[in-house]
């Protein structure tokens, strides 16, 4: 099992907008070949009430890392670029992968 993550900083005045986007974006994610099922966290240690960028985590889990490697292969490029192309330079996106150790 691996775990593909995504941290996310959205700016606070697109973070709706984002948000209305990013469930959709989500369920696409998951009707790839070895994604098996995601979690969408939120960072509570920001104020929203203070105008702070908001900060979510999505946790995708694949089947295998050779699962992951055909989504960089064949996917990855047009699913970040939707994201890219509609809020610009709006929002940060890091990534990293994690093994699950039994």
């Amino acid at each position: 099992m691996i775990i593909y993550e995504v941290n996310l900083i959205v700016k606070q005045k697109i973070a709706d907008d984002y948000a209305d986007w990013l469930g959709p974006h989500i369920e696409e994610m998951l009707a790839l070949p070895g994604f098996e099922s995601a979690e969408w966290l939120e960072d509570v240690d920001y104020d929203v009430d203070e105008g702070a960028d908001p900060r979510w985590v999505i946790h995708y889990r694949l089947r295998s890392h050779d699962d992951f490697v055909r989504y960089e292969q064949e996917h990855a490029e047009q699913m970040r670029a939707e994201g890219l192309e509609r809020f610009g330079t709006k929002f940060e996106a890091t990534r990293r992968i994690l093994r699950v150790r039994s």
